[in-house]
Formats: structure tokens, sequence, C-alpha cells
């Protein structure tokens, strides 16, 4: 008996095992829905639309890209959540829509509830800007205008998003009490730039990038550790003896349950992806942005290390929502 029935389990468990590496050997055999929580034309939707372009190159299966924007970007990551864990459902993100969100309260959920594939880039092209108007030219100068009068620098942000989380690491790290309101997006917020209705804001730096170069805007710094060549001279706020560092991950993830193979599966590609020089060309040209990919288990490791960073910030997130 005892040995029929390690027999039938052995059996079991070959299969589950061979139904697993079938699952990663076919799939995808259809076109796979990427959902993103934010507009066409930004950062995110850049990142989502590119690796689509080379997955379909690998794959030979087509990704269709469905911008849900929103709460947050709590409406795409509700939908992904509660969708079929087929592997045919997936949520291209960063750490504002899966982390921020649950830190601020905006979300009860975080990255725990999804299966998390990997980090297939990370947005190194983030700078601190003021329009020209605003009179700010530097650091320095948003330190003393807000020393002068505090809450006369106006930061436009998204209320309980990343760029919120942004405005409070800054606001701590240089002292500078600048009054945070909701701007909405990028593109509101380079608009409210231009008419001097915000002072300061973070935006990737592609976005701005024309306006930097006219003259109408002006570049504080890149909160990277090191600078990113692609951005040229802008100097990092670490240099400037700030100590501010916030690069933000992008996250592929799967809903809870989703098969493993497949999982490791899009591990594999994104990697495969990372390696092709055109989309290294293509993320360079687009918003300045180094390559970079980090498997499942590298990813968990430094997207935990975030969250428990950002924790502290918690009060403060929610108290402005």
């Amino acid at each position: 008996m005892k040995k029929t029935l390690a027999s039938v389990m052995a059996l079991g468990a070959a299969a589950l095992m061979s139904t697993s590496a079938l699952a990663q050997s076919d799939w995808p055999t259809r076109t796979v829905n990427v959902i993103i929580g934010a507009s066409p034309g930004g950062d995110t939707d850049f990142n989502a639309r590119t690796m689509a372009k080379y997955f379909e190159q690998i794959t030979g299966t087509s990704m269709v890209i469905t911008n849900m924007p929103g709460g947050g970007a709590t409406i795409a990551t509700s939908e992904v959540r509660s969708s079929e864990p087929d592997g045919y459902t997936m949520l291209f993100g960063h750490t504002g829509h899966l982390i921020v969100t649950e830190v601020s309260g905006l979300a009860d959920y975080g990255i725990d509830d999804f299966e998390i594939c990997c980090i297939p880039a990370i947005d190194q092209g983030a700078v601190f800007v003021t329009s020209k108007s605003s009179g700010i030219t530097s650091t320095d100068d948003l330190i003393a205008r807000t020393e002068a009068e505090p809450g006369s620098v106006i930061f436009g942000t998204e209320l309980g998003g990343y760029s919120h989380l942004q405005g409070l690491i800054l606001q701590q790290q240089t002292g500078a009490e600048m009054r945070i309101v909701d701007t909405g997006s990028a593109a509101e917020k380079i608009t409210a730039l231009l008419g001097n209705r915000i002072h300061v804001a973070g935006i990737a730096y592609g976005a701005i990038q024309d306006y930097h170069t006219s003259g109408e805007m002006v570049v504080l710094g890149q909160p990277n550790e090191e600078r990113n060549p692609l951005l040229g001279e802008i100097p990092t706020f670490a240099e400037q003896e700030i100590d501010f560092v916030m690069n933000n991950p992008y996250i592929i993830a799967f809903p809870k349950g989703t098969d493993a193979a497949i999982v490791a599966r899009m591990g594999e590609i994104m990697e495969e992806i990372t390696q092709i020089p055109e989309y290294a060309a293509d993320l360079e040209q687009g918003f300045k942005q180094p390559v970079s990919f980090y498997n499942q288990e590298e990813g968990l490791e430094r997207l935990n290390a975030i969250r428990e960073n950002y924790m502290q910030y918690r009060d403060a997130l929610q108290a402005a929502r």
C-alpha cells in the first residue's frame, strides 16, 4: 500500500512538472494583454510599448498595451489582480504603482499579492525642474527661497503617488519647506510649470528636454547615485551634498497563481530583449534611460528593500490624502 501510494505521488509530481514545463515551452500561444496604470506617451507607456515591440520579434506573438490611468494606478493594478492567472494578462508598472500606493493607503495590497516576474528596466531619467519664470535657478536658490518664505514654493505632484514621495524626500533632505499640491500627470505638470502655477516638479528628462534646451526650464539635479551619462552634465543631488537618491524600478507582474513556468519564461524573454542593441538605442533616444534588468530573485530583494525604506513616509503620505 505504501509503495502504491508513493508511486501515485511520484506520478502526480511528475505530471505537475510536465504540465509546468509544457506551459513554459508553449507560452505564449496568443496575444498577451499588458495593462499599465498610465496614459499614452509617458515613460511607463514608452517602456511597455518598447518591450512589446521586441517581445513580438522574439516570440512571434503580439502584446496589446491597455492604458488604464487613474487612482494612482489602482484601477490598473486592481484589474490585473482580479484577472485570470492564465499568463495572458500582466501588469507593467513601477514602484509607485505597487509599493507607494500601498504605503500611502491608496491600495490595500502590494507586491506580495502578485507574481513578480522581474525588474525589466529602471527609470534613471528623472530630474527635478523649475520654470524660468519661477526665478529658481539652483538647489541653493530653492533652499534660500523656502527659508525666506516657507511654503511659497509650490511642488506639483499626484498626491499619494510616486512623485508625492519624491517631494517629501526632497523636502526632508534639503530642509526646503514647499507647498505640495495635486497637479496630475507629467503632461499636466509641464503645463503648470510653463504657466508658473507650480514652481518645482519631478519629471522624466525626456519629457522636458526641449524646454530645458530652450531655456524655459531649469534642471536642479538628478536623484541618481551616480550621473546617468545620458543626461549630459546634469549633476546628481549627491554632488550638491544632498543625500537624495531615488530611482524608480519598473515591474512586470502577473496575477497571483499564474504558473511559475510562465512567469519564468517572461523573465527569460525580457532578459533577452535587454541584450538587443536596438532596444538599448530606443531607451536612450526615448527617455535617456540606460538598460537595466533584475531577475525575479534579485528584483524581489530590491523591491522589498524599497518598500521597507518607503514605509517611514507612510504617515505623511496618508495624511495628505
